[in-house]
Protein backbone atom coordinates (compact mmCIF):
# COMPACT_ATOMS: atom_id res chain seq x y z
CA UNK A 1 0.00 0.00 0.00
CA UNK A 2 1.12 3.39 -0.92
CA UNK A 3 1.40 7.11 2.01
CA UNK A 4 -2.21 7.44 1.35
CA UNK A 5 -3.24 3.77 1.72
CA UNK A 6 -1.42 3.39 5.31
CA UNK A 7 -2.55 6.62 6.44
CA UNK A 8 -5.66 5.79 6.35
CA UNK A 9 -5.14 2.50 7.84
CA UNK A 10 -3.11 4.11 10.76
CA UNK A 11 -6.18 6.52 11.39
CA UNK A 12 -8.24 3.79 11.47
CA UNK A 13 -6.75 1.73 13.97
CA UNK A 14 -6.32 5.19 16.13
CA UNK A 15 -10.05 4.45 16.88
CA UNK A 16 -9.95 1.21 18.70
CA UNK A 17 -10.62 1.14 22.26
CA UNK A 18 -8.47 -1.42 23.97
CA UNK A 19 -4.71 -2.20 22.89
CA UNK A 20 -3.51 -5.02 20.79
CA UNK A 21 -1.90 -8.11 22.51
CA UNK A 22 1.86 -6.82 23.43
CA UNK A 23 3.57 -10.69 23.36
CA UNK A 24 3.96 -12.50 20.17
CA UNK A 25 2.44 -15.40 21.51
CA UNK A 26 -0.63 -13.48 22.29
CA UNK A 27 -0.45 -12.04 18.69
CA UNK A 28 0.01 -15.17 17.17
CA UNK A 29 -3.25 -17.13 19.13
CA UNK A 30 -5.16 -14.26 18.34
CA UNK A 31 -4.61 -14.67 14.29
CA UNK A 32 -4.93 -18.95 14.80
CA UNK A 33 -8.29 -17.59 16.67
CA UNK A 34 -9.26 -15.07 14.02
CA UNK A 35 -8.47 -18.06 11.42
CA UNK A 36 -10.53 -20.80 13.52
CA UNK A 37 -8.11 -22.35 14.67
CA UNK A 38 -6.00 -23.11 11.83
CA UNK A 39 -2.21 -22.65 12.45
CA UNK A 40 -1.68 -23.37 8.77
CA UNK A 41 -3.67 -20.50 7.10
CA UNK A 42 -1.95 -18.15 9.65
CA UNK A 43 1.40 -19.75 8.61
CA UNK A 44 0.55 -18.99 4.69
CA UNK A 45 -0.84 -15.44 5.98
CA UNK A 46 2.27 -14.60 7.30
CA UNK A 47 5.23 -16.47 5.17
CA UNK A 48 6.55 -18.79 7.75
CA UNK A 49 5.98 -22.57 8.48
CA UNK A 50 3.44 -24.14 10.37
CA UNK A 51 5.10 -25.72 13.09
CA UNK A 52 6.66 -22.01 13.44
CA UNK A 53 3.00 -20.80 14.32
CA UNK A 54 2.41 -24.17 16.51
CA UNK A 55 5.89 -22.83 18.64
CA UNK A 56 4.54 -19.00 18.42
CA UNK A 57 1.60 -20.55 20.02
CA UNK A 58 3.11 -22.59 23.28
CA UNK A 59 5.34 -19.78 23.58
CA UNK A 60 8.13 -22.04 22.60
CA UNK A 61 9.37 -18.89 20.72
CA UNK A 62 9.04 -15.67 22.35
CA UNK A 63 10.72 -13.15 20.11
CA UNK A 64 10.52 -12.86 16.81
CA UNK A 65 13.15 -11.41 14.20
CA UNK A 66 11.98 -7.47 13.37
CA UNK A 67 10.67 -8.31 9.56
CA UNK A 68 7.81 -11.20 11.07
CA UNK A 69 7.65 -9.79 14.04
CA UNK A 70 6.25 -6.33 12.29
CA UNK A 71 4.18 -8.54 9.63
CA UNK A 72 1.98 -10.22 12.72
CA UNK A 73 1.66 -6.51 14.07
CA UNK A 74 0.39 -5.44 10.91
CA UNK A 75 -1.91 -8.73 10.35
CA UNK A 76 -3.18 -8.31 13.82
CA UNK A 77 -4.02 -4.27 13.70
CA UNK A 78 -5.73 -5.37 10.27
CA UNK A 79 -7.90 -7.65 12.42
CA UNK A 80 -8.33 -6.35 16.03
CA UNK A 81 -11.92 -4.76 16.75
CA UNK A 82 -13.46 -5.27 13.42
CA UNK A 83 -16.94 -4.01 14.47
CA UNK A 84 -15.77 -0.77 16.76
CA UNK A 85 -13.58 0.54 13.54
CA UNK A 86 -15.96 0.08 11.03
CA UNK A 87 -18.56 2.14 13.26
CA UNK A 88 -15.65 4.65 13.71
CA UNK A 89 -15.38 4.70 9.77
CA UNK A 90 -19.10 4.94 8.94
CA UNK A 91 -19.57 7.66 11.42
CA UNK A 92 -16.36 10.17 9.67
CA UNK A 93 -18.29 8.68 6.37
CA UNK A 94 -22.05 9.94 7.46
CA UNK A 95 -21.36 13.13 9.63
CA UNK A 96 -17.87 13.79 10.79
CA UNK A 97 -15.80 13.86 8.17
CA UNK A 98 -11.79 13.37 7.66
CA UNK A 99 -8.89 15.76 8.46
CA UNK A 100 -6.27 15.70 6.20
CA UNK A 101 -2.89 17.38 7.17
CA UNK A 102 0.15 17.10 4.53
CA UNK A 103 3.01 18.61 3.37
CA UNK A 104 2.97 17.83 -0.80
CA UNK A 105 3.69 20.24 -3.73
CA UNK A 106 0.42 21.37 -4.93
CA UNK A 107 0.30 22.55 -8.82
CA UNK A 108 -2.62 24.28 -10.47
CA UNK A 109 -3.98 24.18 -14.13
CA UNK A 110 -6.12 27.59 -14.34
CA UNK A 111 -6.78 30.49 -16.38
CA UNK A 112 -3.87 31.99 -18.39
CA UNK A 113 -1.96 34.79 -16.65
CA UNK A 114 -2.50 32.98 -13.17
CA UNK A 115 0.84 31.03 -11.01
CA UNK A 116 0.41 27.82 -11.57
CA UNK A 117 3.60 26.85 -10.37
CA UNK A 118 3.70 24.15 -7.62
CA UNK A 119 5.29 24.38 -4.44
CA UNK A 120 5.52 22.58 -1.43
CA UNK A 121 2.57 23.59 1.08
CA UNK A 122 1.79 22.31 4.54
CA UNK A 123 -1.90 22.38 4.78
CA UNK A 124 -4.18 20.96 7.49
CA UNK A 125 -7.91 20.77 6.21
CA UNK A 126 -11.03 19.09 7.23
CA UNK A 127 -13.02 17.70 4.33
CA UNK A 128 -16.32 16.62 4.76
CA UNK A 129 -18.08 13.24 5.28
CA UNK A 130 -18.75 13.10 1.27
CA UNK A 131 -14.72 12.52 0.46
CA UNK A 132 -14.33 10.12 3.57
CA UNK A 133 -16.99 8.01 2.24
CA UNK A 134 -14.92 8.10 -1.25
CA UNK A 135 -11.93 7.34 0.76
CA UNK A 136 -13.03 4.19 2.75
CA UNK A 137 -14.78 3.03 -0.58
CA UNK A 138 -12.20 3.52 -2.83
CA UNK A 139 -9.33 1.21 -0.53
CA UNK A 140 -12.07 -1.18 0.38
CA UNK A 141 -12.61 -1.46 -3.59
CA UNK A 142 -8.36 -2.04 -3.55
CA UNK A 143 -7.97 1.52 -5.38
CA UNK A 144 -4.58 2.40 -6.09
CA UNK A 145 -2.61 4.86 -4.82
CA UNK A 146 -2.73 7.57 -7.15
CA UNK A 147 -6.86 6.33 -7.19
CA UNK A 148 -6.58 7.37 -3.22
CA UNK A 149 -4.18 10.67 -4.60
CA UNK A 150 -6.72 11.74 -6.79
CA UNK A 151 -9.67 11.99 -4.68
CA UNK A 152 -7.73 13.65 -1.63
CA UNK A 153 -6.65 15.83 -4.54
CA UNK A 154 -9.94 16.48 -5.25
CA UNK A 155 -11.25 17.39 -1.86
CA UNK A 156 -8.50 19.74 -0.66
CA UNK A 157 -8.99 21.23 -4.77
CA UNK A 158 -13.17 21.66 -3.75
CA UNK A 159 -12.56 22.46 0.13
CA UNK A 160 -9.02 24.40 0.50
CA UNK A 161 -8.60 25.97 -2.85
CA UNK A 162 -11.78 26.38 -4.32
CA UNK A 163 -13.41 27.53 -0.56
CA UNK A 164 -16.50 25.40 -1.92
CA UNK A 165 -17.12 26.81 -5.02
CA UNK A 166 -16.62 30.76 -3.75
CA UNK A 167 -13.51 31.16 -5.43
CA UNK A 168 -10.97 30.13 -8.25
CA UNK A 169 -13.33 28.47 -10.30
CA UNK A 170 -12.14 25.96 -13.26
CA UNK A 171 -9.02 25.67 -10.76
CA UNK A 172 -7.76 21.69 -11.11
CA UNK A 173 -5.17 20.68 -8.24
CA UNK A 174 -2.20 18.49 -8.55
CA UNK A 175 -1.17 17.20 -5.75
CA UNK A 176 2.55 15.46 -5.70
CA UNK A 177 5.68 14.72 -3.93
CA UNK A 178 4.12 14.01 -0.83
CA UNK A 179 6.46 14.68 1.77
CA UNK A 180 3.96 13.11 4.96
CA UNK A 181 0.26 12.26 5.35
CA UNK A 182 -1.91 12.10 8.28
CA UNK A 183 -5.00 11.29 8.40
CA UNK A 184 -7.74 11.71 11.49
CA UNK A 185 -11.27 11.39 12.10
Amino acid sequence: MGILGDSLEKATAANTTRPIPKSAGAQMRFLVKQHKGSTKAVAQLLGISQRTVERYVKDQIKRPRKVLAARIEREVRRRWQPKVLQKARRRAAQTGGITIETRARFGFTAAPGTTDDGRIRLITQHLPPAYAAQLFDAQAAGATEQQLRNIAAEGLQEIYFKDRGRRADGLLVEFTDIDYVEMDF
